[in-house]
C-alpha cells in the first residue's frame, strides 16, 4: 500500500483506478481515456507512459506521456511532481497540452530546461453541446458524408493542409507522413471522417470525430478549402457533423478552438457550442 504522496508509472493492473480519474471529467478527457479503453495502460500498444499521483495510497491525478505530455485531473502537488519525472525523462513529447490551468503551471516548471517553445497558445476555448440547433437556426449540410475507405487519396491532401495551417509544421516531415497517414485511415475506417466535395470531387469541408468515448467524442480537424472561405459554408456543415456525433457516437459532442480564431469561435456557437473552459497547447 502506498501510504504518502508519490507518482509512478502504472500498470496493466491499474487500469480500473485509471478509468476512475478519466471518469471525473469525461469530456476534458475524451481524447485520453478513448485511447485506454481501447488500449489499456500497456505503454506499447498505448503509445506512451501513463504517470499515476497518489495521495495517501488513492490514485488522485494523471499524466500520459506520450507523443503529447497531458496532465490529467492534476493538482498543483501532482504537476511539480509530474514535471519533476518530465525533466528526469527529458523531452520526448511535441507538444503540451491540457486544461488551462495545469497545462500552465506544468510549462513554467518546464520552460527553464525544455524552453523555448515554438508557439505557446495559452488559452483554447473547450466547447460541448449535446443538441443540435433547430433547422430554422442552421439546417445541416446534406452534403456533407462519411469519407469511403477507398477515399484516402481524396481526403489525405485536405488534412495535410489543415495540419500544417493549424500546427505549423507538415505532418509530412520526419517519416514521411507515415504515422499521420495511418492515423488518418483509422478514422476513415472507423467512419469518423467527414467531407463536402465540389462537382470535381475535391474536398470543400472536412472534420473528424477524433476521440470517442461511451460519454462523450470530441471533433477535430475542421477545414474550408481556403477558396470557399466566406460562402457560409461552415456552419451547415459542422451542424452536419455535429449530427453523425450526436446520433451515431456519443451524448455529447465537445472541441477546442484558437481563442484568435473568431471566424470558427463565431460559427460553433451558432450551431450551439457553449464555452465550458479552456485548454491550452504548449508547440515544440
Amino acid at each position: 500500500m502506498l501510504t504518502q504522496t508519490t507518482t509512478r508509472v502504472l500498470e496493466p493492473s491499474d487500469l480500473d483506478a485509471a478509468l476512475a480519474v478519466l471518469d471525473r471529467e469525461p469530456v476534458a478527457n475524451a481524447f485520453v481515456t478513448s485511447r485506454v479503453q481501447v488500449a489499456g495502460l500497456d505503454p506499447w500498444r498505448l503509445g506512451g507512459e501513463m504517470w499515476g499521483w497518489y495521495e495517501g495510497g488513492m490514485l488522485t491525478s494523471l499524466c500520459y506521456a506520450g507523443a503529447n505530455l497531458v496532465p490529467i485531473c492534476a493538482t498543483p502537488r501532482a504537476v511539480r511532481a509530474f514535471a519533476d519525472r518530465a525533466r528526469r525523462a527529458g523531452r520526448r513529447c511535441s507538444s503540451i497540452v491540457g486544461p488551462a490551468e495545469p497545462t500552465a503551471q506544468l510549462w513554467r516548471l518546464l520552460e527553464p530546461g525544455w524552453g523555448p517553445a515554438r508557439e505557446v497558445r495559452a488559452h483554447q476555448p473547450l466547447m460541448v453541446t449535446d443538441r443540435l440547433p433547430a433547422p430554422h437556426v442552421v439546417a445541416p449540410d446534406p452534403y456533407v458524408r462519411r469519407i469511403r475507405k477507398d477515399e484516402m487519396e481524396t481526403i489525405m491532401p485536405a488534412c495535410v493542409a489543415m495540419f500544417t495551417e493549424e500546427v505549423g509544421v507538415s505532418p509530412l516531415a520526419g517519416d514521411g507522413g507515415l504515422l499521420y497517414q495511418a492515423r488518418v485511415a483509422e478514422l476513415v475506417g472507423s467512419g469518423r471522417s467527414f467531407a463536402r466535395l465540389d462537382a470535381d470531387g475535391r474536398v470543400v469541408f472536412k472534420a473528424e470525430i477524433g476521440a470517442a468515448t461511451p460519454q462523450a467524442c470530441q471533433i477535430q480537424g475542421v477545414w474550408v478549402a481556403p477558396e470557399y472561405r466566406g460562402r457560409g459554408l461552415a456552419a451547415p456543415a459542422m451542424a452536419a457533423v455535429l449530427r453523425y456525433a450526436l446520433t451515431d457516437v456519443a451524448p455529447v459532442a465537445s472541441l477546442y478552438v484558437n481563442d484568435f480564431n473568431t471566424a470558427a469561435r463565431r460559427t460553433y456557437h451558432r450551431v450551439g457550442f457553449q464555452e465550458i473552459g479552456a485548454f491550452m497547447s504548449v508547440l515544440f
